[in-house]
This record gives C-alpha cells, structure tokens and sequence, in this order.
C-alpha cells in the first residue's frame, strides 16, 4: 500500500507543494516549486527601461546633429557674407581706380 503526505507552503511570491510517497521503496520526495511571475515582472520592467534609455539617448543624438547642422549653416552663410564684401571692395577700388585714370588723363 502507499502512503501519500503532502505539505503545501506559501508565502505570498512562491508556492512550493512536497509530495512524501511511502511504499515498500525507500521513501521518495517530489518536490514541484512554482513562482508567482515576480521575475517575470522585473524582466519586463527591465526591458522597459532599456527602451526609454535608448529613446532618450537617440533623441539626444539627434538634437546634437540638429545644432551642429545649424552652426555649419551659420558659418557657410558667415563665409558668402565676407566674400559679398570682398568683391564689393573690389569693385569699389576698381571704381575709384577708374575715376582717379579719369582724372589724371
């Protein structure tokens, strides 16, 4: 004949259930655990995390290459400006240099 005992212990996260079989055999313990998905939880809090810390990080990423965009517009535009008045110094000597010729002849 087999004797069965079985002692179940809870204590709120993990449910643990042990069977204790008795027969002509030497005594056999099963012992079943199962969790209460704790760990599951905190693995997807986890992955979470991760991915409003990779958007935030991109994001960062992408508002440096905005400003460095506009700096290198900036200075491309700084750049036309002082040729605009290098050439109309130019054209003001030449200008000059014409009437002074004018004059002189």
């Amino acid at each position: 004949m087999v004797d069965e005992r079985v002692t179940t212990t809870d204590d709120g996260v993990t449910t643990e259930r042990v069977v204790e079989r008795t027969d002509s055999r030497p005594d056999t313990v099963y012992v079943e655990k199962s969790g209460g998905g704790g760990g599951l939880l905190v693995g997807l809090l986890i992955l979470i995390a991760l991915a409003v810390g990779a958007w935030f990080l991109l994001a960062q990423n992408n508002s440096e290459v905005a400003k460095d965009n506009a700096v290198t517009e900036a200075a491309s535009k700084v750049g036309d400006a002082a040729d605009n008045v290098g050439q109309a110094a130019q054209d003001a000597g030449a200008a000059v240099q014409d009437a002074a010729d004018g004059d002189g002849n």
